[in-house]
């Protein structure tokens, strides 16, 4: 794992890494990021509706194919939505 991997580990998406409280809070729902770039992290749903985490998300990231403006595509793992599995990334 080199230390961007290590970085994003553990922590709640659109956190900054250096927040002392970047970890998932009490009280609030959460879906695993599976794969590309942000695998790892932790998304915060508790707001979302279930036809809102039914459309998966598209998550700004530099981190992906498109650098700086580009963006990560999540859908629903069937059958478990804690986890969201990556699609692809999109400009």
């Amino acid at each position: 794992m080199d230390r961007d991997e290590e970085l994003l580990r553990g922590r709640v998406y659109g956190q900054d890494h250096d927040d002392p409280r970047r970890g998932p809070r009490p009280g609030r729902v959460y879906a695993e990021l599976v794969g590309g770039p942000l695998d790892g992290l932790l998304l915060d749903v508790t707001d979302r509706t279930p036809e809102q985490r039914a459309d998966g998300v598209a998550l700004e990231t530099e981190l992906g194919r498109y650098g700086a403006g580009g963006r990560s595509l999540y859908d629903p793992r069937p059958g478990d939505p804690s986890r969201l599995d990556w699609s692809g990334d999109t400009p």
